[in-house]
């Protein structure tokens, strides 16, 4: 038998490997955490939904642990307890080993090594050190309470299922860092708040339930005729997002467009409290995020929040009940007309008032007229001439993985993978149509939909329905999708399932030939697989 200090010497480095392998092991969990904003709840809520591949890792490799384990605790119950313990903990350590090799997980989108991130990286591992260390001893002194021989040689069987606490465990961390973290950030928020305040610069709002990024990068291009432009990358579209880009990049500019998202109420006004936008852009409104919403009608009113908080704000045709005062609503004030589609680009009539000119953008779909005109509104309406708007427009550069061309051996590959409602969705379809030769769609269908998820994949299946070859990727986000897809009359043999991009992508280099197309639809989040 060891003493009491042995046991803790050995408790101690046990534990101390437990939390280094779980640290490492984590590294996706982590990926996943921070997508989500540090927002434990929303993050338990992607880990637990029904298909997640993490949850069911995590469940396989316990139960592999805890079975493997049982089996060396039996067959070797003969000798000594220590040795007993020793055999158990390495089969232990050959499941976590053969494990994190044979089912590795690579989120699409890796986490990013940040100071905040690290922060909860250590906290984490002191948590998880703590958790296994004293497990180790109370299982011992529980044992030994007991005294029965079965039951001192299964003591320590409950430790294989550490794998399923790992991400309440870092929620927990991320809990306790808050205290520390939420002040940061809020100071953070609040020299971004200063700054933006004592910039003269003209400061544009922009938000909308689809077609944000591409408006403000088009914004960008029109307004640099005349201005020095600034504006938030990508989608940084929160509080801490702009917060980050205006404290580091600064504001020597004389226009500054912020891109503004919104989840939850309250976000919007958030947002306007922190820049302060003279004018605004509200691209439009649909089922996009009404899972955390609720309602189509609190998303409106989200995003109705800008139209009331600026002097200007140009309107898309979704959004006339916010009209007031000073608004410039599409399809009355400006437009894109009478929109031709091609395979080559799109042609429109561009319309700011009385005045008009015929563009082409070789852009693909009808939202990229959607968007150029409302770019354009609100670059007219900060002084830029029609005239330099409506020359500008052959040249604007798209937003990538927003219906994206490109071409690879004779193949056409349209890549809307950053696109994921309805409206964007049929309008990528319809860019499709435009291509000779066959027809491909790759899909994992939409989310983040709330009630109205199924009818929309439904719905998308239906669109999908004339094309050559559908690959639907996932398992059950895609059964509404197929349901559609073969109720609108689409071919049983035309449509596949598989269960990851990889196999789509497998079976599109089996498939494709010089002079087809295929469409990239939507790629799911991380928290979604």
């Amino acid at each position: 038998m060891l003493t009491t200090e042995q046991f803790l010497f050995i408790a101690f480095g046990a534990a101390l490997v437990s939390a280094f392998y779980a640290a490492f092991d984590c590294r996706s969990l982590f990926a996943l955490f921070q997508q989500e904003g540090y927002a434990g709840g929303a993050f338990l809520k992607g880990y637990c939904r029904k298909r997640g591949i993490q949850r069911r890792r995590y469940f396989l490799l316990a139960l592999c642990a805890f079975l493997l384990c049982a089996l060396a605790d039996v067959c070797f119950s003969f000798l000594d307890p220590v040795y007993t313990g020793a055999i158990a903990a390495l089969a232990f350590l050959l499941v976590v080993f053969l494990f994190a090799y044979a089912s590795p997980f690579s989120p699409k989108i890796p986490a990013r090594a940040t100071p905040r991130l690290v922060r909860l990286a250590v906290c984490f591992f002191v948590l998880l050190f703590g958790v296994s260390f004293g497990a180790l001893v109370g299982l011992e002194y529980a044992a030994q309470a007991i005294g029965n021989p079965i039951v001192y040689s299964l003591r320590f069987l409950p430790l294989t299922l550490l794998p399923l606490v790992f991400p309440f465990v870092l929620c927990l961390a991320n809990l306790l860092m808050l205290v520390y973290e939420k002040p940061r950030s809020a100071h953070f928020v609040k020299k971004a708040k200063k700054k933006l305040m004592e910039s003269g610069c003209v400061k544009v709002g922009i938000t909308g339930s689809f077609g944000k990024t591409s408006v403000k990068n088009f914004a960008r291009q029109f307004l640099e005729k005349k201005y020095r432009v600034a504006m938030t990358p990508a989608s940084y579209n929160t509080p801490l997002g702009i917060a980050r880009f205006v404290n580091e990049k600064g504001l020597d500019c004389d226009v500054f467009l912020a891109e503004m998202g919104a989840r939850h109420a309250g976000d919007i006004a958030e947002l306007c409290d922190m820049v302060q936008p003279g004018y605004g852009v509200v691209t439009g409104v649909c089922a996009q995020h009404l899972e955390t919403f609720g309602s189509l009608e609190k998303i409106r009113a989200e995003k109705g929040t800008l139209a009331r908080r600026v002097k200007t704000c140009i309107l898309g045709a979704t959004c006339a009940e916010m009209k007031g005062e000073g608004s410039l609503l599409e399809g009355e004030d400006f437009a894109a007309e009478d929109v031709v589609l091609s395979a080559e680009g799109v042609s429109f009539t561009l319309r700011i008032g009385d005045e008009r000119a015929a563009v082409r953008t070789p852009l693909l779909g009808r939202s990229a007229a959607e968007d150029i005109a409302l770019a354009a509104a609100l670059a007219h309406a900060l002084g830029v001439g029609f005239e330099e708007i409506a020359a500008a427009v052959p040249a604007l550069e798209g937003v990538r993985h927003r219906l994206e061309k490109t071409e690879a051996n004779g193949v056409v590959i349209l890549d809307d993978s950053y696109n994921s409602n309805p409206e964007g969705a049929k309008n990528a379809v319809e860019a499709l149509l435009m291509f000779g030769g066959r027809k491909f769609a790759v899909t994992p269908g939409l989310v983040e939909l709330g009630e109205f998820e199924e009818k929309a994949n439904f719905n998308l299946g239906s669109a999908l329905a004339g094309l050559d070859r559908v690959i639907l990727v996932g398992e059950t986000l895609v059964l509404p999708v197929r349901q559609g897809y073969l109720a609108a009359g689409g071919e049983e043999g035309k449509i596949s399932v598989v269960s990851d991009l990889g196999k789509a992508k497998k079976l599109l280099s089996e498939e494709l030939a010089a002079g087809d197309a295929v469409l990239f639809l939507n790629d799911l989040p991380d928290k979604y697989l």
